[in-house]
Formats: structure tokens, C-alpha cells, sequence
């Protein structure tokens, strides 16, 4: 029983000494405002720690007010939870990533954010419209950025004080690196789609090899099926350990050495996979050698998010 609770608390130490994150984390991409309150708080009382939002979800306000209603039940205290938000693409320009910050940080109530990341690689058009298009349909991307020149005004932020950590988020290893070798803070946390389809091994590796944790999303294959919930291998570790698929395959990621985000709607299944536990060994050996591979999300290639409500 320790031993299973010591599996799901688990936390990873970030670089420079920026805290630990728990290796369970909450994904709050719900476009339904009362649903966001419901289910971050039925996170909560579940025992995740780790809550990842986003300005482009539009609802970091909703986090927030599940948040400060927990801690203000005693469900937990601000040092226990970890909170993540992210730079959307309109507002990569240098001139814009502090006070996309402060707003981010304030709509979530919070004095300091643990980890802000770089959503996507990509610079979108800069203005109020977080989904900049052409006549044509087509995304307007700003050629008048680099990343690096982002990542520079993401590192003053850490300089501030009100930022722990900083990272990266649907990046590839090649786009990584140049910014890993320039940066003179170097990325703590690289969120990138990942599950036993799509194991990310190389950028896995040299995320270890350099502290990096990754932490994945869509760790359930965004449930879809088919997919790794129906893959005959995880079916066949369900049965055996007498956990659900869902459970397998988080445990699955834990067990690999990532953090992970999942989001359950209800509180029900936010206790279904907040209860988790460590495979056998030969069970996890078996995941590892599953050999199909698909990538569900496009989002490394365009910077457009797929699997997210547009508009409210």
C-alpha cells in the first residue's frame, strides 16, 4: 500500500532548483467553463498535484477559482500543488511574453507560476485573435520572431521571480536542441504528445542525458479508438494486474521515468487514474516492445492545436 501511494505522489526534481514536479498531473483542456471548476476540483480531492493550463484553453480563470476553493477547503496547500500555463503563439514577440504572463497569472489568482512553457514552436500573427487567418483560411505565422528571441523574454521571467521554471511544449528534438545549446536557462519540462505509440525514445534520451523531464500528453492516446486503450497488449496487463487499460498505460509512463497529463471529466475517474501502481517488470518490458507508432496530434508540425474546442 506504501509502496503503491509513494508511486503516485511521486515527484521529479526540475533543473536550477526549481521544485519538484509530480509525475501525476491534471490536463485542464475542457471547453466547458462549469465543467473546468468541476473536474480540477475532483482532481484535487483525487490526489493530483500538477494542473496544466494554458491561455489558449480560455479558461485559467476556472482553474484557478477550482484551485483556491480547494485551498481553502484544506484540500491542500499552495506548496503541495504545481501549477503549469503556457505562452500562446500570438504572443511570441518579445514585448509580449511578460504581460501574457502577468495575465495568465493573474486570471489563475496565483503570486508565482511553477513552469511556463512556450505552447508551441510556431509564432502566430501578433493581435487578439489567437487564431490569426487569411482570406484563404491559412495561418498567419509572424516571420518577424525566432524562437530563441522568445525563449530570451521567457528567461527574464525567471529573473523576476515569478516564474520557477521555464520549458518548451510540441517541439521536436531538432527545433530543441539550437534552443538548449543557446539558452543561458536551460529547459526544465519538454511536453510533448507521448504514449506507448508514439514512446518519443530520442527525445526521451536526451531529455535524461540533460535533466529535462518530459512530460507527456495525451498519454491515453486521446482516447481514441482504435488506440493504445484497445492495443491487445495493454488489454491482455489489464486483465492480468487487475487494473483498467487507462491505468496501465499511466502507470506505464510513470514507470518510464515521465510525468504525465491526463484529464478526467468526472471525479470517478480522476480517482480511477490517480490509482495506480507499478507494473512487473516483464509487463513493462512488454509496452516497451509494442511496435505500432502513430502520432494523433499535428500540432509539432503547424502550431495549431488539434483536439481543442474553438471558441466558447
Amino acid at each position: 500500500m506504501n509502496d503503491s501511494l509513494d508511486f503516485r505522489l511521486s515527484r521529479i526534481p526540475l533543473k536550477n532548483r526549481a521544485g519538484r514536479m509530480p509525475a501525476l498531473g491534471f490536463g485542464t483542456l475542457i471547453p466547458d467553463a462549469a465543467e473546468t471548476v468541476s473536474a480540477t476540483r475532483g482532481a484535487l480531492q483525487a490526489g493530483f498535484r500538477h494542473f496544466d493550463g494554458a491561455e489558449r484553453y480560455r479558461n485559467e480563470r476556472e482553474v484557478g477559482e477550482a484551485l483556491h476553493a480547494g485551498l481553502a477547503a484544506g484540500e491542500a496547500t499552495r506548496d503541495d500543488i504545481f501549477v503549469t500555463t503556457k505562452l500562446w503563439n500570438t504572443n511570441h514577440r518579445p514585448e509580449r511574453v511578460e504581460p501574457a504572463f502577468e495575465a495568465s497569472r493573474n486570471r489563475l489568482g496565483l503570486e508565482y507560476i511553477d513552469l511556463y512553457l512556450i505552447h508551441t514552436p510556431f509564432a502566430f500573427q501578433p493581435g487578439d485573435d489567437q487564431d490569426p487567418r487569411d482570406q484563404n483560411g491559412n495561418v498567419l505565422y509572424d516571420k518577424g520572431v525566432t524562437l530563441l528571441d522568445t525563449w530570451r523574454a521567457m528567461e527574464t521571467l525567471v529573473d523576476h521571480g515569478r516564474c520557477r521554471a521555464i520549458g518548451l511544449s510540441d517541439i521536436t528534438l531538432d527545433a530543441l536542441r539550437p534552443i538548449y545549446e543557446a539558452a543561458r536557462i536551460k529547459p526544465a519540462v519538454v511536453q510533448v504528445e507521448s504514449h506507448p505509440y508514439l514512446p518519443e525514445t530520442e527525445l526521451f534520451e536526451f531529455c535524461k542525458q540533460n535533466g529535462i523531464v518530459l512530460l507527456a500528453f495525451a498519454p491515453l492516446g486521446h482516447g481514441l479508438r482504435p488506440g493504445p486503450l484497445e492495443d491487445p497488449t495493454i488489454l491482455a496487463i489489464a486483465a492480468r494486474v487487475g487494473k483498467t487499460p487507462a491505468q496501465v498505460l499511466l502507470a506505464w509512463a510513470v514507470q518510464r521515468g515521465t510525468a504525465l497529463l491526463t484529464t478526467p471529466k468526472t471525479a470517478a475517474r480522476a480517482r480511477e487514474n490517480f490509482d495506480i501502481s507499478a507494473l512487473p517488470e516483464d509487463a513493462f518490458n512488454q509496452i516497451n516492445s509494442i511496435q505500432t507508432r502513430q502520432r494523433l496530434n499535428s500540432v509539432v508540425h503547424t502550431g495549431v492545436p488539434g483536439f481543442i474546442a474553438q471558441g466558447r
